[in-house]
C-alpha cells in the first residue's frame, strides 16, 4: 500500500519565493530559446549560425548547395523543434495536472490509458485499413487515446467510491492493461502493424510535417486554456475533498473539466509523437521543486519544463550515435528510469 502525503500551497507572500519563481521562469524561457536555436543547427549535417538564419530567410536559389540547406531547415529541423516544444509542453502540462488531481506523486498521463488507447488504434487501422502515412492515422490515435480517457474517467465516475483518486488510478490501469494485451494481439498478426508499433513505443519527433503538427497544436492550445481556468480550485482540492467543497468548489466539475485537459494534452502529443514515458512525471517534480505547490505556478513550469526537456533530449539524440539517430523518447525514458529510482531513494511516497 502507498500512503501519499497531500501538499498544501505554500504562502504567496514571501519575497524569496517570489523572486525564486520569477528567476526560475526567466531561466527557462532563456534555456528553451536557446534549445531551440540548437536544434535548428544540429543533426546528420550540422550547420552554421548564418547557414541556419539564410535557411530560415532565404527563399528559392539556383544553387545546390544553399537551396539543400534552405530544405534541411525549413521542411525538417523547423518541424521537429516545433512539435517538440509542443509536445513536451503538452506532456508537462499534463503530467502535473495528473498528480494534481489524482494527489498521487508517481502518476504519469499513461494513468489515464491515452497512451495505450493511442497505441491500439494505430495499430487497429493500420491492420484494418492499412493505412501507413502519420498524417492519416494520427487522428486515428487522438482519437483512441480521448475515448480511452473518457472510459477510465466514465469506470471511475461509478460504484461506491466515485471520484475517488484512488478508483481513477485502478480504472486506468485495468483499462490500460486490457489496451495493451489487445494492441499486442492485434500487432502479432500483422506485420505492418508490428512495424509500427515499434516506432510508436519509442517516441519521435522526426519526420512529422505541418499539415499534423498544426492541428494538434489547436488541440494542445484548447488543453492549456482549460487547464489555466482549473488551478485555484486544484490548488484547494489538494487541501482534500471536504475542505474543497466546504470553500464551494463543485468537485465533480472540476475534476471533470481537469481530465477533459489532461485527455486533449497527452491524447494530442501521444498522437503526433507516439508514446514518451517519464516525461510528465519527471518535470511535474522537478518543477515542484522550483515553484513550491501552488499549482498557479507550478503548472506553468511544468510545460516550460517539459517543452525543454524534450528539445534537449531530441538533441541528445542527434548527437550520440551521429551520422544516425535515437529517438527522443529512448533518451527520455534513459533519464526517467534513474529519476523514479532518485524518487525512491528520497522518500517522496513510502509504503505502509
Amino acid at each position: 500500500m502507498v500512503t501519499i502525503a497531500v501538499e498544501r500551497p505554500a504562502p504567496l507572500g514571501t519575497a524569496r519565493v517570489r523572486k525564486r519563481r520569477v528567476v526560475g521562469s526567466i531561466a527557462l524561457v532563456s534555456i528553451l530559446l536557446a534549445a531551440m536555436v540548437v536544434s535548428l543547427g544540429v543533426g546528420a549535417r550540422g550547420l552554421s549560425p548564418s547557414e541556419v538564419w539564410y535557411g530560415l530567410t532565404a527563399g528559392p536559389s539556383a544553387d545546390h548547395r544553399l537551396t539543400e540547406i534552405r530544405l534541411i531547415v525549413q521542411t525538417v529541423r523547423v518541424p521537429r523543434t516545433v512539435l517538440a516544444t509542443v509536445a513536451g509542453a503538452a506532456l508537462g502540462v499534463a503530467g502535473a495536472l495528473i498528480q494534481g488531481y489524482t494527489r498521487n506523486p508517481i502518476a504519469d498521463t499513461g494513468l489515464l490509458g491515452v497512451n495505450a488507447g493511442a497505441s491500439f488504434a494505430v495499430v487497429s487501422v493500420i491492420a484494418v485499413l492499412g493505412f501507413a502515412n502519420p498524417f492519416q492515422y494520427v487522428w486515428f490515435a487522438f482519437a483512441g487515446a480521448a475515448v480511452a480517457g473518457v472510459l477510465v474517467f466514465g469506470l471511475a465516475s461509478i460504484g461506491r467510491g466515485a471520484g475517488n483518486p484512488l478508483t481513477l488510478a485502478l480504472a486506468g490501469q485495468g483499462v490500460t492493461v486490457f489496451l495493451a494485451a489487445m494492441t499486442t494481439a492485434v500487432a502479432l498478426s500483422d506485420k505492418a502493424s508490428l512495424n509500427a508499433l515499434r516506432f510508436w513505443n519509442a517516441g519521435s519527433v522526426a519526420g512529422v510535417g505541418f499539415g499534423v503538427i498544426w492541428p494538434v497544436t489547436a488541440f494542445v492550445a484548447a488543453g492549456l486554456l482549460l487547464a489555466l481556468t482549473t488551478l485555484p480550485a486544484l490548488n484547494l482540492l489538494n487541501l482534500g475533498d471536504d475542505v474543497a467543497r466546504g470553500l464551494g468548489v463543485n468537485i465533480a466539475l472540476h475534476r471533470t473539466l481537469g481530465i477533459v485537459a489532461i485527455t486533449l494534452l497527452a491524447g494530442a502529443a501521444t498522437a503526433a509523437c507516439g508514446s514518451i514515458a517519464f516525461l510528465g512525471l519527471m518535470v511535474a517534480h522537478m518543477a515542484r521543486h522550483l515553484t513550491g505547490p501552488d499549482y498557479r505556478w507550478l503548472v506553468p513550469c511544468a510545460g516550460f519544463l517539459g517543452a525543454v526537456v524534450l528539445l534537449v533530449c531530441d538533441i541528445v539524440g542527434r548527437l550520440v550515435v551521429r551520422p544516425g539517430e535515437l529517438d527522443a523518447g529512448v533518451v527520455v525514458a534513459l533519464l526517467g528510469a534513474p529519476f523514479f529510482a532518485a524518487l525512491v531513494w528520497r522518500g517522496k511516497f513510502k509504503s505502509a
